[in-house]
């Protein structure tokens, strides 16, 4: 059965989109950390990040440095927080996280449901901030 992100990045379920390549997609958390809080994912399935090719790994962490960089331009932070955890769904993810604080890394204080206009408006700062 496919994970809720390939789901997501299929059109099955609805995502607020960054980026999307041939090899992965990035789009906005629907439980945001702090605002314009992202996810990079590959299109393959693959449970664990050590599992990934060299090559998509290498693709992964390049796509995530330029959303990186974007959102440390569209939000006022003083770092671009970066996580793999891996528990919640079985389909590696990266988060990047603007923050101000190593306390906004704290999933337990995650928002428990953003409106969908609102992560629309976080998604276009970050790729007006691509396309600068």
């Amino acid at each position: 059965m496919a994970t809720v992100f390939t789901r997501i990045i299929e059109g099955e379920l609805p995502g607020t989109f960054v980026h999307r390549d041939e090899r992965c997609a990035v789009f906005m958390s629907i439980n945001p950390l702090a605002t314009g809080h992202c996810l990079v994912v590959p299109r393959r399935e693959v449970e664990h990040w050590v599992d990934l090719t060299t090559d998509e790994a290498n693709h992964l962490f390049t796509v995530a440095h330029q959303i990186a960089q974007a959102q440390r331009a569209a939000f006022p932070c003083d770092k671009v927080g970066m996580i793999i955890a891996g528990y919640e769904v079985p389909h590696t993810h990266i988060h990047l996280i603007p923050t101000t604080s190593m306390r906004q890394l704290d999933f337990a204080n995650a928002a428990a449901s953003v409106a969908r206009d609102e992560l629309e408006a976080a998604a276009a700062r970050i790729r007006d901030q691509i396309a600068a």
